[in-house]
């Protein structure tokens, strides 16, 4: 099956909102073919915890939702012949050996995080929840995946700590970039899962979330 357009996209009968500003994560929904618009959720979201990486990701991204839906008035997307609104919301961490790892907050941690995944392997635990503004109706899976590295350079750590993009990702796994994919021994699950937003998941969300 391909699951790298939605079954809906080219004839999308659905507004879809993407509650994130992760520039991978949009780009995952264009290469599905959707149009959307973007907002944020801007939630601390260090101040919510849970010891479980699954149980984490999904209250992440629930939270997402509710923060996003709390500004907005759920009234105008529930009026009778209005198209359907969903928004889809996402979270992700890093776990290696046992221990969660979100963003990397300092040049340190960064290196610390990116120095243990040399000549190791990383696994993913990401969520996608969509919600139907339009019915209430709210759907969430869990998606997960593992990364397996070759010995990678201090020198390339060090370029991409200073090139500052490690710190807007979970775990600073940076699947996809130029300097670390040729260090990339295998993926076990997709690479669009690693990345952020698993579009085969995406893809059969929506479509529950418009089936009544």
């Amino acid at each position: 099956m391909d699951t790298g357009s939605s079954p809906a996209a080219s004839q999308q009968t659905f507004k879809l909102i993407l509650g994130s500003s992760s520039v991978a994560r949009k780009n995952i929904l264009e290469e599905m073919g959707l149009e959307f618009q973007v907002m944020t959720a801007d939630i601390d979201e260090k101040s919510i915890r849970r010891e479980n990486p699954d149980d984490l990701v999904m209250v992440l991204a629930e939270a997402k939702a509710d923060a996003i839906m709390s500004r907005l008035n759920l009234a105008d997307y529930q009026k009778e012949g209005n198209q359907p609104t969903l928004l889809i919301t996402s979270d992700i961490v890093v776990v290696h050996e046992g221990i969660i790892r979100e963003k990397p907050t300092t040049k340190e941690e960064a290196r610390q995080f990116l120095k243990g995944y040399s000549g190791g392997h990383v696994s993913t635990v990401g969520s996608v929840v969509v919600t139907n503004l339009t019915t209430g109706k709210r759907l969430g899976s869990l998606d997960k995946a593992e990364v397996y590295f070759h010995d990678i350079p201090a020198e390339v750590i060090e370029n991409l700590i200073d090139e500052g993009v490690v710190f807007r990702v979970a775990g600073g796994l940076l699947l996809e970039h130029p300097l670390t994919l040729p260090f990339v021994e295998a993926v076990v699950g997709s690479s669009d899962s690693v990345m952020g937003l698993s579009k085969e998941i995406a893809n059969k969300l929506i479509h529950d979330a418009l089936s009544t």
